[in-house]
Formats: structure tokens, C-alpha cells, sequence
């Protein structure tokens, strides 16, 4: 099983692998979270590792307990080489559309790293909006370590900010779904109506616009 293991370890790091033997030194993985909720924004992640870091428990943020997703937040910030986090309001989302915000908001955790990457790995099919090499990876959440760590960050800050706005719109309960299109969520929504926080235009809110 360990041997399983450290294997499972070892093939998370393919893609940085490859890219580093075509001359990318400064690869940096792209995620992130809060497509599908009815409240809040989306929150992109920009994660660039250094060769020594140890991967252990990093993986698809979906995968992981908030207490773990929380530790392994915490470990990704003080050992990665960069970090850049973008976020685009509910606001800005009815705007755009949500796969144009999330670009969006994916282009501005890039540009937020503080050093710019020769490569990104980006999670999905969509590439980001930006004139760097990169590759898109469908589930790269669960096939790059680049991008498992972009994924945590993004949801523990998205987690964080939905725990804010739960103090500001306590009759919601986002402090539980973070606002994705929950029995419980969507039934305050047609007590209460939406809070400025919630996508209009979504299906199971957009009912309720008055």
C-alpha cells in the first residue's frame, strides 16, 4: 500500500516533469472554485512549487476535509514559491457570464503571483486568457500537484470570504453550503429573496428577482 502510494505521489508531478524537460523552469498550476454556487464569487488560484516540495496529502480539494484542506492551505503558503489568488464578485459574474469570470478571475490570480511563470497547468478544458505557454488538463485537480494546490488555496480563501458574508446574511445559512444550490439554500431564497451577494441570473435565484 505504501509503495501505492508513494507512486500515486511520484505521478502527480508528470506534468511539471514534462514541462521542466522542454525548458520550463517556473511552471505554475491554475484552479479554481465557486462555479456552481447561487451566492458568492469565484475564486481563482495560482500556485507555483519549488522542486523539493513535498507533496504527501496534496490533492483535489474536493477530496479533502476542511480541517485538512485548512492544514494543507497553511503548509502551500509558507512552502510554495508563489501564490496569486483572483477573485470576481457575483456582481461581475451576472456581467461576464460565470466560465468568462472564472477566466477572469483565473487571469488575475496569474498575474498576481508577484513572478510571471513560463508555463501553467491549468485545471479543465478552457485555457487562461493570458500569453504564456500553457496546457489545459481535464481533472488536473487529481493529476497535477500544481494544480491540486491551486485548487486548495482557492477554496479555503472562497470557503473563508463565504464564512464573512454568513455573518452579513445570516438567515442564508452560508456558512454550511458556502452558497452552492442546496434544499436548505434555495428555500431561504424564496422566503427571503435574494441577498446582494446572489447570481440573478441563476436558475433557482433568478425565480425570485423581484
Amino acid at each position: 500500500m505504501e509503495t501505492l502510494l508513494r507512486k500515486g505521489f511520484a505521478c502527480m508531478w508528470t506534468f511539471e516533469k514534462k514541462a521542466v524537460s522542454n525548458g520550463f523552469l517556473r511552471v505554475a498550476g491554475v484552479d479554481e472554485a465557486g462555479r456552481g454556487p447561487l451566492a458568492g464569487p469565484v475564486v481563482a488560484a495560482a500556485v507555483i512549487l519549488p522542486s523539493g516540495f513535498e507533496a504527501g496529502e496534496i490533492t483535489d480539494s474536493k477530496k479533502l476535509s476542511p480541517k485538512k484542506r485548512d492544514r494543507l492551505y497553511d503548509y502551500i503558503r509558507a512552502e510554495a514559491s508563489a501564490v496569486g489568488v483572483g477573485v470576481v464578485d457575483a456582481a461581475e459574474i451576472e456581467t461576464l457570464n460565470i466560465l468568462q469570470a472564472s477566466l477572469k478571475a483565473m487571469r488575475v490570480a496569474v498575474e498576481a503571483l508577484g513572478e510571471t511563470p513560463d508555463h501553467l497547468l491549468v485545471d479543465g478544458t478552457f485555457e487562461v486568457p493570458v500569453t504564456l505557454s500553457q496546457e489545459a488538463l481535464v481533472k488536473g485537480d487529481s493529476r497535477s500537484v500544481s494544480i491540486a494546490a491551486a485548487s486548495i488555496v482557492a477554496k479555503v480563501v472562497r470557503d473563508r470570504l463565504m464564512a464573512e458574508y454568513a455573518e452579513l446574511y445570516p438567515e442564508y445559512g452560508l456558512a454550511g453550503h458556502k452558497g452552492y444550490p442546496t434544499k436548505a439554500h434555495k428555500e431561504a431564497i424564496a422566503l427571503y429573496g435574494p441577498s446582494p451577494i446572489h447570481r440573478k441570473t441563476f436558475k433557482g435565484v433568478a425565480e425570485h428577482v423581484k
